[in-house]
């Protein structure tokens, strides 16, 4: 038996967080093995992983959408996958964590008594330098770069290593650095340019290797030969020559630095949603004016803040999840200015994305002496990427990003029922196409960025087309057991539960056991129910909360036309599987 620790994480810290960890633990439990899970998210923390678990550990498990510090598991071999991965093929990630856990498949490094070790007195003025990189950019960089600088230091070495990770490249080994170096080590299982190495030993392994042993491999460094033009010109000439070969990773792209603001925002959105609803109810639509009164506080609170907040909190973690804590202060103060400047979740989103990636290129393009780098993050990088931030949002990318919001704002606002039909369709079926994937969490983030511009009915329609999936799925296998098997008629409780939650992963044993007949089915119900939520004109003032959310006075308008609509639209489903789905043969 193995022990196994894993956290999960997602941008709102409910459905596929709470599954991949259940996924993880029934599975592992199945394979014999003993998996103990954190789960991460909107609302915090879970079951969090003590200090003596970490320890015992064979391997451990990243299974997560959206930034992880992985610091703490310095020393364990980590398996980084997305939640949807764990959830879907669970089996495959476990046996590929405890894979990382081997030894690693290396040449045998020299013998022992071949690797001169420095004399004591002599070991302070030995050098290694060295470059960490994996293919996501996440765990294995950073905890092969922990563990060679914790090696190097035990052996009474200087040491300096550059960590190529998922924002960019940190700890930048200047010319300084290596010229000073005694030996150099790349510990990498993605493309790392050498060239700059020419005429240092130079030894080349995996970040695994790295892990395992990285005393072993700086020993090894320092009695490589040196590292010749050459050598230097060979990844060169194997891309001209067609060979494959690895290329460094850029990340984790977009949707998840995207997913990270999201994360963070929702609190904020959640709140001042919850707020202005309450102000609502208590003072009515005119709450705003009646000064001094509880419900204008309440509206103060949700509306006059919590709602402008939500945009810059928005922008500042996307640009956090690209450039780390420099970022922060410029997509915040972007988000801002896109909020002010009227060019609302759109011009956050671009201000947000702005400001990580140049203050990632401010951070690897500008080079300071060793005593001013302390300077780089606190006032460099946070004041020269707010002033061209700032500059562009006011002059370049607000106006145009504000008359498209504002258009669409208009729009909305004024259409017509055949226009409401068709927009409806179209949010209510995304959310089903993917269950919590990509398309449904656009259509989603769509929803609750018109929340800041007054905009309620999108909302209204997102969550309705994402509670009716599961709530379909769930009674289906109940009325027509025969046309399930056992395992999804025992999940179909815990579907509807979950469908009335706006939990849409809810469906996703359904989808991942039949998808060419359950997803289409999800597809056309959730499309109904959109739609029939725009024309009736329903309004939501909050991104969450399900069916719960009726039971809060004035959170959401023509409550009984939205129960309707999400009835249709699940009843529609329910049909449609009855007609796709084949009864399942019963063993003789």
């Amino acid at each position: 038996m193995k022990r196994i620790v894993a956290v999960t994480a997602c941008p709102t810290g409910v459905a596929h967080t709470i599954m991949a960890a259940e996924a993880l633990k029934q599975v592992g439990a199945s394979m014999g093995h003993s998996v103990t899970v954190e789960t991460q998210g909107a609302q915090g923390a879970r079951d969090v992983l003590s200090p003596e678990a970490i320890a015992a550990a064979d391997a451990v498990i990243i299974a997560s959408d959206i930034h992880i510090d992985p610091s703490r598991f310095v020393g364990k071999p980590i398996h980084a996958v997305s939640t949807g991965d764990a959830i879907r093929k669970t089996k495959a990630v476990i046996e590929a964590a405890l894979a990382e856990s081997g030894e690693p498949e290396e040449a045998a490094p020299p013998p022992a008594d071949a690797i001169p070790h420095p004399p004591i007195a002599e070991a302070q003025s030995v050098s290694i330098v060295g470059v960490t990189s994996c293919p996501t950019g996440i765990a294995h960089t950073f905890m092969a770069a922990e563990a060679l600088r914790k090696a190097a230091t035990e052996l009474g070495y200087a040491v300096k290593i550059e960590t190529q990770g998922s924002v960019g490249a940190k700890n930048v080994l200047a010319p300084e650095d290596i010229a000073q170096a005694d030996a150099v080590v790349i510990a990498a299982d993605a493309f790392v340019d050498a060239s700059r190495f020419v005429g240092k030993p130079l030894y080349e392994t995996t970040t695994k290797a790295a892990l395992h042993d990285a005393r072993q491999v700086i020993e090894t460094a320092l009695a490589a030969p040196p590292k010749t033009a050459a050598s230097s010109e060979a990844a060169p000439a194997e891309a001209a020559s067609g060979a494959p070969r690895k290329k460094a990773s850029a990340g984790p792209g977009p949707y998840r630095h995207l997913m990270t603001g999201v994360s963070y925002m929702l609190p904020v959105v959640v709140a001042g949603g919850l707020l202005i609803a309450l102000a609502f109810a208590l003072g009515g639509i005119y709450v705003g004016d009646q000064k001094g009164t509880l419900g204008w506080a309440l509206m103060q609170i949700g509306g006059a803040t919590a709602f402008k907040l939500y945009i810059p909190v928005l922008a500042g973690f996307i640009a956090y999840s690209i450039a780390e804590r420099p970022g922060i202060a410029p997509g915040l103060v972007g988000g801002m200015l896109a909020a002010t400047e009227g060019a609302g979740f759109l011009g956050g989103i671009v201000a947000g994305f702005l400001a990580g990636y140049l203050t990632r290129w401010l951070n690897g393009a500008i080079r300071l002496p060793k005593n001013l780098e302390g300077l780089k993050p606190v006032l460099i990088l946070p004041f020269l990427s707010t002033l061209v931030v700032g500059l562009l949002l006011v002059f370049v990318i607000g106006p145009p990003v504000k008359a498209i919001l504002t258009a669409l704002t208009d729009w909305l606002a004024g259409m017509h029922q055949a226009s409401a039909l068709i927009f409806g369709l179209i949010l209510g079926g995304m959310m089903a196409v993917d269950m919590g994937g990509p398309v449904n969490k656009a259509a989603y983030t769509f929803g609750v960025g018109l929340l800041a511009s007054n905009v309620y009915a999108p909302m209204a329609a997102v969550m309705a087309g994402g509670m009716t999936p599961p709530l379909a799925l769930g009674l289906a296998a109940t009325l027509f057991p025969k046309r399930f098997s056992p395992e999804e008629h025992e999940a179909s409780k815990a579907a509807m539960v979950l469908g009335l939650a706006f939990i849409t992963e809810g469906a996703i044993p359904f989808a991942a056991r039949d998808p060419f007949r359950v997803i289409p089915c999800a597809v056309l119900g959730s499309a109904v129910t959109g739609a029939l939520s725009m024309v009736y004109g329903v309004t939501l003032m909050v991104p969450h909360g399900g069916a719960f959310v009726l039971l809060i006075p004035g959170a959401v308008t023509h409550v009984a036309a939205y129960a309707a609509a999400i009835a249709i639209g699940t009843a529609v489903t329910v049909l449609a599987l009855y007609v796709a789905k084949r009864r399942i043969p019963v063993a003789a």
